[in-house]
């Protein structure tokens, strides 16, 4: 699972990508539902990895740094939460062999979660704010029968 503050991270990149143009804080917070002291720190997280950049002043803000297709959704997960591994000896960027473990090689629930973890990365960074955006737009036209996001 991840936690809520990737949630309100993501939440927040999806409306600074949908606006365009800067967003203060509490308008970010008001429209995303985010507690506007939790937003501050995940900004200030956000910005000190070049996702986003602030400016001060009666039009600052904080706006994307980055092109919403670039940031991944596999890259903020990271940022916030840390290593996307069920298992810390799955883990490419924390790796720690598990204290139980005789053999890597020959560890049956390692081979099973390593097919989990590997197609977790691959949808994570392969998905960017910008889905998340042509996704939302998708939702809002009327159905045809099939999932909004099953037509990406």
């Amino acid at each position: 699972m991840i936690s809520q503050k990737a949630k309100y991270a993501l939440r927040a990149l999806v409306a600074l990508a949908r606006e365009g143009d800067s967003l203060m804080i509490g308008e970010i917070a008001a429209r995303r539902n985010i507690p506007r002291k939790f937003l501050e720190q995940i900004l200030l997280e956000m910005k000190r990895h070049g996702i986003v950049h602030s400016r001060r002043g009666k039009l600052g803000g904080y706006s994307l740094l980055m092109p919403p297709d670039k940031i991944t959704y596999g890259q903020v997960l990271r940022i916030i939460d840390g290593p996307i591994a069920p298992l810390p000896c799955l883990s490419r960027i924390a790796y720690r062999r598990c204290s139980d473990c005789q053999s890597e090689e020959a560890c049956e629930i390692r081979r099973v979660f390593a097919k989990v973890a590997e197609s977790a990365r691959e949808v994570l960074d392969r998905t960017t704010i910008a889905d998340s955006l042509a996704s939302s737009l998708l939702a809002d036209e009327p159905e045809t029968g099939t999932h909004a996001l099953a037509r990406l």
